[in-house]
């Protein structure tokens, strides 16, 4: 509060000493009037805040020693200790909604959120805004879930999906019979492939059986589908979604591509979903465009969401709207194909393996080789491979039945794999000497592919171009880093690191108070794009000494 009355104070200087002729006068420090005002309504503020906190706890906790928090520390003057305070109440809410009391979590995660607002940050502190960041996303996602689970009554996993027919469903079923219908075949024929499993998982996690046919419209059962959002595989998830449920990618593996692991992510993100709106129809609608595009659309509704995605049909993108209609088409066709004129055939069968751990950088076509088996059948197993070569760290591969003591017999054998070396030329002489080539971006290239072309990082990419993202346009003009000189001259000293398992309820800012680290160390020793956590995620912590 001292920081707001000399503010005032030198803003009062300002005013009224400029003005004068340059004569050295004695200003007594006297706010004016229209400033004490402002002052008083600040401090005002801050103590009608920590009255209702001090009220809210008292209600929910009217017995002495019952309340968790203690409530005469509701009004710590510092911008962490406000923090601090906020992050109690969000565990607090918690607490109460998962006892059933909604209300009264709503009403804590207000008063978390007026703390939230009330900080300053004057210092402009990075570590403070991003715990500001933090709690604002926490108490926003907590208030929604809370709020969408009183606006419907939630209905079991395993319901089935309502195969409503009506003019959308019917157009879905009109172009699948005409125009469409050889994607559909081909797409039909791939899911033999990856059905089988997709089914069990979902019978594991007590999921309906029709989910299985979502990836037939999200990328036509082909692994390597990739859309104009660099949305890709079976479940076309993009690179955040995936990271927040649990799909690693590097320079190369991208486990996006992998059936098995993209399908337990997706079934955690439609269990997530059906949490939240508890219809599948709309769950599907929001797989497509994410909740928040569809929490929009059940808002401006102006009435309580009445768990019919028809009503929502109209609001939505037109993308989305056309989405449901078309899974359901699909579910009708497979259930009785006759009826609407197809013949579907045999579909694909899937390919028996095992898996071998291999830590050794080997070419799958030297590994087929080395088998005896169709080197596409290794790229079919093994898909997560961005580029068909293994990494040099522990790596499950997946050969066919029966083939995995063959490799192992012959793992010595089979040559390590060595990036290439560039060729020579003027171009790449010259270049050494200045520091950098320059490349154009092409249709499909991205920064690690770059980077592995040219021998070089992808930060050190970015950094000579001085890009805040991974994201490149086609057509757009980069500069390479080239030779040893410019990589040498960014190498970063080793530092030494601890591991620690996310367990449920930790965010990044918390973690990195309790070991003494600044969040924006944790996202980059552990190199991450956000601050979503999984339980389960295994971070570095750097020393803090």
């Amino acid at each position: 509060m001292n920081k707001i009355a000399v503010l005032l104070l030198a803003v009062t200087l300002l005013q009224f000493g400029c003005a004068q002729k340059r004569t050295k006068v004695t200003v007594e420090p006297k706010l004016s009037e229209k400033q004490q005002e402002v002052l008083t309504k600040i401090q005002e503020n801050e103590t009608q805040r920590t009255d209702k906190i001090k009220k809210d706890l008292k209600d929910l906790f009217p017995e002495a020693g019952t309340c968790p928090i203690d409530s005469s520390k509701v009004d710590p003057e510092s911008d962490q200790g406000k923090l601090d305070m906020a992050l109690e109440l969000c565990k607090l809410s918690q607490d109460l909604w998962e006892d059933g009391d909604k209300e009264g979590a709503i009403k804590v995660l207000d008063d978390a959120f007026s703390l939230v607002l009330s900080v300053s940050n004057e210092d402009d502190d990075p570590d403070i805004e991003q715990q500001k960041d933090d709690l604002r996303f926490l108490i926003s996602k907590r208030i929604l879930e809370i709020h969408t689970s009183r606006l419907r009554t939630t209905k079991g996993l395993s319901n089935a999906i309502p195969l409503s027919i009506n003019k959308y469903v019917k157009k879905e079923l009109e172009l699948f019979q005409g125009k469409n219908k050889p994607f559909f075949l081909a797409a039909y024929k791939r899911s033999g492939m990856y059905r089988p499993m997709i089914v069990r998982q979902l019978k594991k996690a007590g999921l309906p059986e029709e989910l299985s046919w979502l990836p037939l419209i999200e990328s036509g059962f082909k692994v390597r589908a990739l859309s104009r959002a660099r949305a890709l595989g079976l479940w076309q998830f993009i690179p955040s979604t995936g990271y927040k449920f649990g799909l690693k990618r590097n320079v190369w593996i991208d486990e996006r591509l992998d059936p098995e692991k993209s399908t337990k992510a997706a079934i955690a993100y439609l269990t997530e979903l059906h949490e939240i709106f508890g219809d599948w129809s709309t769950v599907l609608a929001a797989y497509n465009c994410g909740e928040r595009t569809v929490l929009r659309a059940i808002d401006r509704q102006k009435v309580n969401y009445l768990d019919n995605f028809w009503d929502l049909y109209r609001m939505l993108p037109r993308e989305t709207a056309r989405y449901v209609p078309k899974f359901i088409a699909t579910l009708l066709i497979v259930k009785n194909p006759e009826k609407y004129g197809f013949q579907l055939g045999e579909p694909d069968k899937p390919i028996p393996y095992e898996t071998v751990v291999v830590n050794k950088q080997m070419k799958l076509s030297d590994i087929a080789a080395a088998l005896g088996v169709d080197p596409d059948v290794m790229m079919t197993l093994n898909p997560s491979l961005r580029y068909g070569v293994t990494p040099d760290t522990d790596f499950k591969l997946k050969v066919p039945k029966n083939y995995g003591q063959v490799l192992l017999a012959k793992l010595n054998e089979i040559k390590v794999w060595t990036p290439p070396k560039p060729k020579v030329t003027k171009r790449t002489r010259y270049a050494s000497r200045r520091g950098y080539i320059k490349h154009k971006v092409r249709r499909g290239e991205h920064l690690s592919l770059l980077a592995k072309r040219y021998h070089t990082t992808t930060k050190a990419i970015k950094r000579l171009n001085r890009l805040r993202s991974n994201r490149i346009m086609v057509g757009q003009v980069l500069k390479i880093p080239v030779g040893r000189a410019y990589v040498k001259s960014h190498k970063k000293r080793k530092v030494r690191t601890r591991r620690y398992v996310v367990k449920r309820g930790d965010t990044l800012w918390e973690i990195a108070r309790r070991f003494k680290v600044s969040v924006s160390a944790l996202r980059r020793i552990n190199r991450l794009g956000s601050n979503c956590l999984y339980i389960g995620q295994v971070l570095r912590i750097p020393s803090s000494g």
